[in-house]
């Protein structure tokens, strides 16, 4: 029987920095060839555009396949399991499967999914990764948010204790085999030491926790971990979900009932506006646009006049990188940039101060 192909799942927050550790992860694959599925959320195929050719011959445009129909871990079925199969069944098929889930997937349902007949004999799951944004969880990110639904909480008895983001953070560390620090460069020595021994705290025994910046780590770090995931699912017990799981019909709709309800706390849309004349000044209002509005993401594409790269962009709080990557598709110059963050945001008024 043929070896399994290893899968590699990187998972983690919001902005955490999951594409830009892929990126760096295809730019030094030496040799290795690895197909890319990447699960976006929000209207605009960002991640899946910057990653597209990075890896020249060892990760084509065909070998990256967006899922772009709803969180990857609700449509299991309907969209990841028949993507699989396809790709399995390739006359030459990839060396090694890289899964980038959306920044709001819970991972135990997708690493259940490798079980299913098809699939199963061809293919194992290497190992999770869980990408963490170092300077936010210090920060207390997640602290801001807590208090809004807290606030909800105490009028309401019969609401949940955890936030939909602190069980999904959880439950992100609880699957994990590895967990990336990333943005460590943010941080004090003091700081990050903190972060990693509290970080081992709350996972499971022997899962290495390292520090990255720009997602910087060796390909041999974050490949062939040879963990089996798919094996071990008791020991990636789910916070979010307390009862134990079985592959049939009626618990896969029980788990999609309860992660589209954490969906409705987010909202993201699309700002489109023309070009821009001074890259640095716009990033500047960026990230006074998400100070403003505390957006939790902000991401795409900029048109800088003169210039004929575009400007590829991405946000994270009031953080803003930016870099010229490659010619617009076909000239088509515009600005299209992806706006995430919780329920209740003002669109009208985000898309007015982004477009000034």
């Amino acid at each position: 029987m043929a070896a399994k192909i290893p899968a590699t799942v990187v998972t983690g927050f919001l902005g955490a920095g999951k594409t830009t550790l892929i990126r760096h992860m295809l730019e030094n694959a030496n040799g290795k060839r690895i197909a890319l599925i990447i699960n976006e959320f929000g209207d605009l195929g960002v991640d899946g555009d910057i990653l597209k050719g990075c890896g020249d011959e060892t990760c084509t445009e065909d070998d990256i396949i967006e899922l772009s129909n709803g969180c990857i871990c609700c449509t299991v079925a309907d969209e990841f399991i028949p993507t699989m199969e396809k790709l399995l069944a390739r006359d030459n098929p990839p060396d090694h499967i890289v899964i980038e889930t959306s920044g709001l997937a819970l991972p135990q349902p997708l690493v259940r999914a490798f079980n299913w007949p098809g699939i199963s004999t061809k293919v194992t799951v290497d190992g999770v990764v869980t990408v963490v944004d170092g300077k936010a969880v210090t920060e207390g990110r997640f602290a801001h948010d807590v208090a809004a639904v807290d606030a909800q909480r105490a009028m309401d008895e019969n609401l949940d204790h955890e936030t939909p983001l602190s069980e999904l953070f959880e439950d992100q560390i609880a699957c994990a085999d590895m967990i990336v620090v990333n943005k460590a460069d943010l941080l004090d020595g003091a700081e990050i030491d903190q972060l990693v021994a509290t970080l081992k705290g709350n996972s499971r025994k022997g899962v290495q926790v390292v520090k990255a910046t720009m997602g910087a780590l060796p390909v041999s770090v974050l490949l062939g971990q040879g963990v089996g995931a798919e094996n071990d699912l008791e020991a990636r017990h789910e916070v979010h979900h307390h009862h134990h799981h079985h592959d049939d019909d009626d618990d896969d709709d029980h788990d999609d009932h309860h992660h589209e309800h954490g969906h409705d706390e987010f909202q993201s849309f699309v700002v489109t506006r023309a070009e821009v004349t001074d890259a640095k000044a716009f990033a500047q209002q960026v990230a006074n646009v998400i100070r403003q509005h505390d957006i939790l993401r902000l991401k795409g594409f900029v048109a800088v006049t003169g210039k004929p790269m575009r400007l590829t962009l991405q946000a994270v709080g009031p953080r803003v990188d930016s870099y010229f990557d490659q010619p617009f598709a076909d000239g088509h110059r515009q600005t299209r940039l992806v706006v995430i963050g919780m329920a209740g945001l003002d669109q009208a008024a985000i898309e007015v101060a982004l477009q000034a």
